[in-house]
């Protein structure tokens, strides 16, 4: 009998350690932050909400003014180069200070996430490896038999930041689903 009731305070330790987890401290690391924008965003080029909180996630822990080694800017990490493509795109002016501004941000970075879904046929890791490290590299991989069997998937990334990034993301977008659902 005693084994039983302390198997049961134990069990029941364990539940309230696991509800307090998922419903207070997951979601304060895991946050939805700019949830307007990328609700509205994502709806609009056709993305899963999830995808894109984890992108962000990744690339800047939500920080506005966040800014790579290599000069990427804001929430999504955006180069100059693919914010000005994207700003003349959908219609918005361009300054140096657009890609830290969250809204204008999240849209220039979601219209580029539809157009690589687009171009890589809706295949999220090949998405994501072009978004890190570049649609041109990702091309050339698709290309080559060392790297994708079919020319729509890569079996092997040949760049470990690039790996470890397609992963980051990927788990981090299950971690939203889990703690959110699958939006769209």
């Amino acid at each position: 009998m005693k084994f039983l009731k302390k198997l049961s305070v134990f069990l029941g330790f364990t539940i309230l350690i696991l509800l307090v987890a998922r419903f207070l401290l997951l979601p304060h690391i895991f946050p939805k932050r700019y949830q307007a924008y990328v609700e509205q965003y994502a709806e609009k080029y056709l993305l899963e909400s999830s995808f894109v909180y984890a992108v962000i996630f990744t690339e800047s822990h939500f920080r506005p003014d966040a800014v790579s080694p290599k000069n990427a800017k804001g929430l999504m990490q955006i180069t100059d180069k693919t914010g000005q493509w994207g700003a003349e795109a959908i219609g918005r002016s361009y300054s140096d200070k657009v890609l830290f501004d969250p809204e204008a941000n999240i849209e220039i970075g979601c219209w580029y996430m539809n157009k690589l879904m687009v171009q890589f046929h809706d295949k999220e890791e090949t998405v994501l490896a072009a978004y890190n490290a570049g649609s041109g590299n990702v091309s050339k991989w698709l290309a080559d038999e060392k790297y994708s069997d079919d020319g729509l998937s890569l079996k092997e990334i040949p760049f470990g930041e690039t790996k470890r990034y397609v992963k980051k993301v990927l788990i981090t977008k299950k971690i939203y689903e889990v703690l959110y659902g699958r939006e769209y």
